[in-house]
């Protein structure tokens, strides 16, 4: 399982497939999510969404690329999916996340990706 996690840590912008990582572990498409989900907490495909989004985060508030731009850096093949990964996770669009996240103090990225780490869960949209 850690061979297929890492797989995904190190191409999470490429097109990966289960069975793909199933064969990175050495066992069967279906004990790989099953076995995935019960050791990690979440779907193989929830992790890379997530380490999708984690890189974007960095992007947004390191760089002046475009959301467009960001989103297809990071392996999302559409805005509109993007978008709504992200506000599930991160439970804001990607550009008010840029726009909240402008103008912090520099520290140290260990101490910024603690902080803005998304979590496993499903954030509810902002209500506004």
């Amino acid at each position: 399982m850690l061979r297929a996690r890492d797989m995904i840590d190190r191409a999470y912008a490429d097109d990966l497939d289960i069975s793909a990582l199933a064969r990175a572990a050495h066992v069967s498409e279906a004990h790989f999510i099953r076995t995935f989900k019960e050791t990690f907490g979440e779907t193989p495909h929830r992790y890379l969404q997530r380490r999708r989004i984690e890189r974007s985060m960095f992007l947004l508030r390191e760089t002046r690329q475009s959301v467009t731009d960001i989103c297809f850096a990071v392996g999302f093949s559409s805005l509109g999916t993007f978008s709504r990964t992200f506000r599930a996770i991160m439970g804001e669009s990607p550009t008010e996340y840029r726009r909240h996240t402008a103008g912090l103090p520099p520290v140290p990225t260990c101490f910024v990706m603690n902080w803005y780490r998304p979590s496993t869960e499903v954030k509810p949209a902002h209500q506004d």
